[in-house]
């Protein structure tokens, strides 16, 4: 199982490996009872584990450099109940997440998936190219690469035609 095809579901507990997506949702396979089901987007969202970033006192890191600090760590993992510990147990890990911003139970659940991670023996890293995982060709440049190319050669702005109001 590869990291980067795990999820997290709004509405839905745990981790899911997404196993095929279409327009209108996906089909997932839960990592902790390993069922399989059909999950619509219009009533949940999707977010890939390497997405997701964590506040910091200085910049925001990946979620795999939490887990890696976690895995590093001589520290026991506390019981994903109680936010107290929790919260001490990443000041001690993670000294630098910005505690102001990052919640208790965004803390938990870090606790949480970690502890599912591991049941799965799921190997905690980045993919090497997140575009191509994600369907992009290499030489079809992203859209943020895009619109900075035609600000710095000066491009004139597209012109959008609206529909004009029936008097």
């Amino acid at each position: 199982m590869e990291y980067s095809k795990l999820v997290s579901v709004t509405g839905l507990p745990g981790l899911f490996e997404l196993l095929s997506s279409k327009a209108d949702g996906g089909v997932v396979k839960s990592l902790e009872d390993k069922s399989t089901k059909f999950v619509s987007t219009r009533v949940h969202q999707f977010s890939h584990l390497e997405s997701i970033e964590v506040f910091t006192t200085t910049d925001n890191v990946n979620l795999v450099d939490v887990f890696t600090a976690m895995a590093a760590g001589t520290e026991k993992i506390p019981a994903d109940s109680d936010a107290a510990a929790v919260k001490k147990y990443f000041e001690k890990v993670y000294p630098a997440m910005d505690f102001s911003r990052v919640y208790a139970s965004d803390m938990k659940k870090m606790v949480k998936w970690f502890g599912i991670l591991k049941a799965n023996d799921v190997e905690i890293k980045l993919s090497e190219n997140p575009d191509i995982e994600a369907g992009i060709p290499e030489n079809k440049p992203r859209v943020a690469e895009a619109k900075t190319a035609a600000v710095k050669n000066n491009a004139p702005a597209k012109k959008i035609n609206t529909p004009r109001k029936m008097a």
